[in-house]
């Protein structure tokens, strides 16, 4: 992390253009976490102007210019703001703030539609409080498709010309990269990964069933959503049950049958793990820059459907009806239906599998990112990220790994690292503040003071009413309102 300024130098600020124009602010006597170095940096201020770091020091040797409003904090300790890679994002007014209040500062979202680009002009114009967001594609899947067509707004392809007008389209609709899905064939990835290297977007998303993990590395798949796949590539038998995944036959939008059918091919993969095939796996990952976004928290609830009680939920105050309606039918009739007592303790047994293939990649030096598909069942805007975290930590990654990975590592991967994902004089001053050291206990993410986001601080008051008017709004808003961006891993939405 960049020192600040001299000591005894006082900060230089434009002045304002009116009398009613914020200077700034300044927290002083925090603990700032350098998530770079992993150091723990005592009795420190920043100070913001506009939406800017301006100065990182020692608190004896920074001079808060007058007019910038000072936080005496001592005792709290200070965190680059949250990333979640994986979301879908449904109504503007329950999402977004949910994902601010958590300390999301920033959001990738994995199944685009229109309405996202409008939303997110609006944040960027200050007109709708939301993260800073990255948008991808539609999603593209092959024929048939795990989506049922009434559900979502998807395109399907076939072949070379039809995947390689997807990638164009997608291109002129304003994706800042593709999504890949489930049902892709091998023909049509190829000609997507062409297509998108000419265009200069990155691909990434689901590793198509037909095809081997290796082989979409070797493409250049960026990140690779989800765990399924990741044990075909481990297992000694994988040409043979990529060879099954292939074959598999289903109507369009069945994705319970897709769930049904994959799963003992799924449950053959990781019981036959190859430690030698996974460190050549994991090599190639590292070295081509490929990244695992592993989304523990839609594991979580998958592996345990059966024991999962949503009604239990307390988060559930921050979603409207229609979205947990909707939440429980993804649960009843995707994930569950069909599952017998052997299934439901196999599904269980994968839980802990998937964890120690986590912590496997995290050795091998494979990078991991924090994601959690938010939109899915049972998943909670905001709340999933430090749950996720929590979940990396189970695996094996230090409480500082976890934090990179929702930090400085998606930085990096998003190529935002010179304006974000740590805290330095110059960076955004995307920012949160925790009550207890998470580098102690990831835990203690969740013990959130307060945030700073696009130039203003969201104090424990402040924060506390961005929930409370998502409780609100959740309580009081229509049936048929659009709530949930379609599901868009396992389900569909209206």
């Amino acid at each position: 992390m960049s020192g600040g300024i001299a000591a005894g130098v006082a900060v230089a600020v434009a002045k304002p253009a009116a009398a009613d124009v914020e200077i700034g602010y300044a927290f002083r006597h925090v603990t700032v976490v350098d998530v770079i170095s992993g150091r723990l940096r005592p009795d420190m201020t920043v100070v913001v102007i506009g939406d800017r770091i301006v100065a990182v020091g020692r608190s004896q040797d920074i001079r808060v210019p007058p007019g910038v409003l000072i936080h005496d904090l001592p005792g709290k300790f200070l965190l680059p703001g949250l990333c979640d890679l994986h979301v879908h994002t449904g109504a503007d007014v329950i999402d977004l703030p949910l994902h601010v209040a958590n300390g999301v500062t920033t959001i990738r979202d994995m199944s685009t539609e229109p309405r996202h680009f409008e939303m997110r002009r609006r944040v960027e114009a200050g007109t709708l409080l939301g993260p800073r967001w990255v948008l991808g594609s539609r999603i593209i899947d092959g024929i048939p498709s795990l989506w049922d067509p009434n559900f979502a707004n998807i395109v399907k392809v076939s072949g070379d010309a039809d995947a390689r007008a997807a990638v164009r389209q997608a291109k002129s609709e304003g994706a800042e990269f593709i999504k890949v899905y489930t049902r892709v064939s091998p023909v049509s990835l190829n000609a997507i990964a062409d297509e998108s290297r000419k265009l200069g977007l990155p691909f990434l998303g689901h590793c198509p069933d037909s095809v081997p993990i290796e082989t979409a590395v070797d493409l250049g798949q960026r990140s690779f959503e989800h765990l399924f796949w990741t044990f075909y590539g481990t297992s000694r038998k994988e040409a043979e049950l990529v060879e099954r995944l292939r074959d598999l036959d289903f109507r369009d939008g069945d994705y319970n049958s897709w769930f049904t059918a994959m799963h003992p091919i799924e449950w053959e993969a990781a019981h036959t793990h190859s430690p030698v095939k996974a460190r050549t796996l994991f090599a190639k990952f590292a070295a081509r820059g490929a990244r695992q976004v592993p989304t523990l928290a839609l594991h979580n609830v998958l592996d345990h459907a059966s024991a999962y009680r949503p009604e239990n939920d307390p988060l559930r105050k921050y979603l409207p009806k229609s979205a947990l309606d909707l939440n429980d039918f993804v649960l009843r009739e995707f994930y569950l239906k069909g599952r017998t007592p052997q299934t439901d303790a196999e599904w269980a047994a994968l839980w802990e599998l998937r964890l120690g293939l986590v912590g496997e990649m995290h050795r091998a030096g494979v990078q991991i990112l924090a994601g959690t598909d938010v939109g899915t069942g049972e998943i909670y805007p905001g709340f999933a990220l430090h749950e996720e975290l929590q979940h990396l930590v189970t695996a094996g990654l230090s409480p500082l790994a976890a934090l990179q990975s929702a930090t400085i590592e998606p930085a990096k991967f998003l190529g935002t690292e010179r304006d974000s994902g740590s805290i330095a004089p110059g960076k955004l001053a995307d920012l949160v503040l925790l009550d207890a050291d998470p580098l102690a206990d990831i835990a203690n993410t969740r013990k959130l003071h307060s945030v700073s986001l696009r130039g203003k601080y969201y104090d424990p008051a402040a924060r506390q009413k961005l929930l409370d008017d998502v409780e609100k709004a959740a309580a009081t808003m229509p049936a048929d309102a659009v709530t949930v961006s379609l599901c868009p891993c396992h389900a569909g939405a209206h």
